[in-house]
């Protein structure tokens, strides 16, 4: 237990809760684990979030941020006990700028409240999670949030432009996309406030769009629905939404209120949207295809009163298992979208193991799965059987090449197993990043990964292993392991960008070498390229193949281009990397799933961070079936600028300062 009587002192009269009973509302989230914190701040402003922040860090007194309490995997839990930061109430639209489409607010503001404002003048928020009528704009950064629109717009922090942040030394800071040097805002998004408390976030919005079309189909099979999805994204047709339900799931809805959705083992909720001529057309392919695929049944949504009963079912799903049973496990896993079959057959058949019944909704375009587990906490052997089988379907999905999480996020309930889906390596990389921002460990402890010596008995590492580096990138990391002790290094590519600021007696690592497309996915719609390959052969070959990539088309590698970053847009595709380290070590991050918020993002991290943190060798990216409105020249890049936070992450990557230490 923590004495917080000296907080008292510090924030304002009445906003320390310390009563058994509150203390008891703030032990849990929408997860099963309870721990009952010390004191609860109800924060009102960016000061008194200064303020606790500046105490705890003076007091080593642990704390958690917290929204409103919808996070699905323990991550407002505070298990060391502490301080909760209540946002709620921090919950002023500060300015909703129509002209320039971005939005400013506090973290405490809800979802739908932004969606309600912003439609008043045209506009919307993408990201939609289902929890958006009680879920706030901070949560929803912390942990990534996407929803059934992020297939076509894109998650979370692909909206955020800039945060406003209070750091765990309680120190005030501000991150923009558009800043030079290495990404701290996609740092600090969908770190779960392991890194530091957002007081103020501003969000890009979009224009409403003039035509929104809903379609239901219902189909004879999992693989039969997942076949239409991919024959949808081949067309070159870009759902707003692409969402799927098994039958037990639409059974269970139907139980509740009589929807008309139709009784086959699969069904899809699909949604398009964009210009009237452009939806109606895009609709009548789509529905075109459906049928190709078998689809028993195809519905078009009449009217809006239509569109709103059709996804009633869907936005209702939890509710109605949640009558079933006092508890409901919701899992978050993904995998690429052709593996989404064999992942339920391995669902249903762990299950039928544990003897529980798992309702499956998924956000079919993107290969996200939620398997819902229905139980009753009170019985103690069903739990463990239900927690058993949750964490055996997680790790069917990484078998599968996915990930724990495509939105969720990690908190408590899945730090033990970022061991099956991370390297020894990378998790150390992790670690040494929370030790530079948080060297006491008192934002938000104990989760997003186990700490050293904190692995639980389990299957280990069961990522399915990465293709072996090729021969160029193979002697770079032999370069690296071989050189001097202390010699600095100078990443080097097509030498249009970086200026020359090569250290004496520093060792160069050439990357043209590394000029192969490693896997072009047309299944998946996903690309691994190494980085020494030139962006106009690169663009060229995919047009070949009916593909298309979200990057300027202009001279120079596509290393070179991730390391200036010259275009903020760059990093609005980037699914994962490999990058070799000043240690010779070569870390994964992030992965080739279309959504993945396990782990801190440090893929978009590394753009515009000039080789200074490393070398990357390999790139993962969104692919797409149609052509892309994309620069075909870019402004001169500009070298980085490194702030005092930036500057501790990149030690924690290149502790000794070796790579291109000219550009600090």
């Amino acid at each position: 237990m923590f004495a917080l009587a000296g907080l008292r002192e510090v924030v304002a009269p009445g906003s320390l809760l310390t009563s058994a009973a509150d203390l008891a509302v703030y032990s849990y989230d929408g997860a099963l684990s309870r721990a009952r914190p010390d004191g609860v701040l109800v924060a009102r402003s960016a000061s008194d979030v200064r303020r606790a922040v500046s105490w705890c860090a003076a007091n080593q007194v642990p704390f958690v941020a917290r929204g409103a309490g919808t996070n699905l995997s323990g991550g407002c839990v505070p298990l060391r006990g502490g301080l909760v930061i209540s946002l709620a109430r921090m919950n002023r639209i500060l300015s909703l700028d129509a002209a320039a489409r971005v939005a400013c607010v506090e973290p405490g503001v809800v979802n739908l409240a932004l969606q309600c404002e912003a439609e008043k003048v045209g506009l919307f928020y993408a990201p939609d999670p289902a929890s958006l009528r009680v879920s706030t704009i901070g949560g929803n950064a912390a942990e990534n949030a996407g929803g059934p629109r992020c297939l076509k717009y894109g998650v979370t922090t692909n909206h955020v432009l800039a945060v406003e942040a209070v750091m765990p030394d309680g120190a005030a800071a501000r991150f923009a996309q558009e800043d030079g040097g290495p990404e701290m805002t996609s740092l600090l998004i969908g770190s779960e406030g392991t890194l530091g408390v957002l007081t103020k976030i501003w969000v890009k919005l979009t224009p409403l769009p003039e035509e929104t079309r809903t379609l239901l189909a219902g189909f004879k099979s999992i693989d039969a629905a997942v076949e239409c999805v991919s024959a949808v994204i081949a067309a070159g047709i870009l759902p707003r939404c692409l969402e799927a339900m098994d039958r037990p799931t639409v059974e269970s809805v139907e139980a509740g209120r009589d929807l008309g959705y139709p009784k086959d083992p699969a069904i899809l909720l699909i949604e398009i949207d964009g210009a009237r001529a452009a939806a109606a057309r895009e609709t009548a392919a789509v529905e075109r295809l459906c049928r190709q695929a078998g689809a028993s049944s195809v519905r078009a949504a009449a009217d809006p009163v239509e569109r709103e009963r059709l996804w009633e079912g869907r936005r209702g799903a939890y509710a109605a298992l949640a009558r079933l049973a006092p508890n409901v496990l919701v899992e978050d896993g993904v995998v690429p979208r052709d593996q989404l079959p064999e992942v339920v057959r391995r669902i249903q058949a762990t299950a039928a193991k544990h003897r529980v019944k798992a309702y499956l909704l998924f956000h079919a375009g993107d290969g996200n799965i939620h398997p819902n587990i229905i139980y009753d906490e009170r019985d103690a052997e069903l739990t463990a059987r239900v927690m058993a089988a949750g964490h055996e379907m997680l790790q069917a999905c990484v078998e599968l090449g996915g990930s724990l999480s495509g939105e969720h996020g990690i908190g408590l309930d899945k730090r033990d197993a970022m061991a099956w889906l991370f390297t020894s390596q990378t998790l150390a990389l992790f670690r040494r990043v929370k030790d530079a921002l948080d060297p006491g460990h008192i934002a938000n402890p104990d989760k997003l990964f186990p700490e050293p010596g904190d692995f639980r008995p389990g299957p280990g590492f069961i990522r399915p292993e990465p293709p072996p580096l090729g021969e160029h990138a193979g002697l770079l990391v032999e370069k690296v392991k071989s050189a001097p002790a202390g010699a600095p290094f100078r990443v080097r590519g097509a030498s249009t960008r970086l200026p020359d600021a090569t250290a004496q007696g520093a060792v160069e690592l050439l990357t043209t070498g590394m000029s192969r497309i490693l896997d072009l996915d047309r299944r998946n719609y996903t690309l691994t390229v190494e980085s020494g390959i030139s962006l106009h052969g690169l663009h060229r070959e995919l047009e070949s193949q009916g593909c298309h990539l979200r990057l300027p088309k202009v001279g120079g590698t596509l290393g070179g281009l991730l390391a200036a970053r010259p275009w903020p847009s760059i990093r609005e595709d980037i699914l994962g990397m490999r990058l070799l380290l000043a240690s010779g070590e070569v870390v994964e991050l992030g992965g080739k799933v279309v959504k993945n918020v396990a782990g801190y993002d440090l893929s978009r991290f590394v753009l515009g961070s000039w080789g200074r943190l490393g070398v990357i060798l390999e790139a993962t990216f969104k692919l797409y079936a149609f052509p892309l409105d994309v620069p075909h020249s870019l402004p001169a890049a500009k070298p980085p600028e490194w702030n005092a936070w930036s500057r501790k992450v990149r030690d924690a990557f290149d502790p000794d300062g070796r790579f291109s230490p000219r550009l600090s």
